[in-house]
């Protein structure tokens, strides 16, 4: 573990510059560190082929549409391989495959498996209301399998239900990624208890919202488009946005 200054530090207002400068900052990690992203990525990406093998051995497409929704909610979690990668190399320290993992290991015995386990209790969340959603709307429909199942989600009730289950699954994304987006790094850049990032980064969001949740939309289109040729995207839109969102902590960090 690297040395960390105490306590949260005074967070400012972003600009678009800032996330503009980011992205490209987070693209030139990515090139830099192919290998070590790639792994990182590569949990995110086998949850997802994992969910949609799941879906179609059951027939259950329903399920993968909560699944899929709820996706971005846990992208926190796998992007903390991503910040330490980037740290080091605004720290000028080795990038190498094993010190990042081992170092990412170490965290598991410091504040942010609690952060975790919030962000992981509003996803299972997201899905026993998503339940309830779909019971709702579509309680009666029969869903044996995947083609009858699309054909349910495109009548009338179903058009009805995604929307409303949409509107419904954004305040729960808008949520998480304000508790996490800088609040997860926080935890990777200082000495500090998971409450104490939790609610500074929700603090800085309510004060830059425009800004904020529009970088959040951002990460979640972009998300959703990886996800489209068997997740297969994700191994590189992750890594660059986990790298681009430490850049944009740092640079509104004083």
């Amino acid at each position: 573990m690297h040395t960390r200054p105490h306590g949260a530090p005074t967070l400012r207002k972003p600009t678009l510059v800032d996330i503009t400068t980011s992205l490209h900052q987070g693209l030139r990690d990515f090139i830099a560190t192919p290998f070590t992203a790639v792994f990182f990525a590569s949990f995110y990406v086998f949850a997802g082929l994992a969910m949609g093998w799941i879906t179609y051995a059951t027939g259950q497409t329903f399920w993968l549409v909560l699944a899929v929704m709820g996706f971005p909610l846990v992208g926190a979690l796998a992007a903390v391989g991503f910040y330490e990668i980037s740290r080091r190399r605004q720290t000028n320290q080795s990038v190498s495959f094993a010190s990042v993992v081992r170092t990412t290991w170490a965290f598991k015995n410091e504040q942010l498996p609690w952060l975790a386990a919030i962000i992981v209790v509003i996803f299972l969340f997201w899905f026993f209301l998503g339940h309830m959603i779909f019971a709702l709307f579509l309680g009666l429909s029969p869903m044996t399998n995947i083609s009858s199942s699309l054909d349910v989600f495109l009548t009338s009730q179903g058009l009805t239900m995604i929307a409303f289950g949409s509107a419904v699954g954004s305040v729960f994304a808008v949520l998480v990624f304000s508790l996490s987006v800088l609040g997860m790094p926080m935890l990777i850049d200082r000495d500090v208890d998971f409450m104490t990032a939790m609610l500074s980064s929700i603090s800085a969001v309510a004060q830059a919202p425009v800004l904020y949740l529009a970088w959040g939309a951002f990460i979640g289109l972009i998300t959703f488009a990886s996800m489209l040729p068997s997740f297969l995207g994700l191994f590189i839109s992750m890594p660059v946005l986990g790298h681009a969102t430490w850049h944009l902590y740092k640079r509104v960090s004083t």
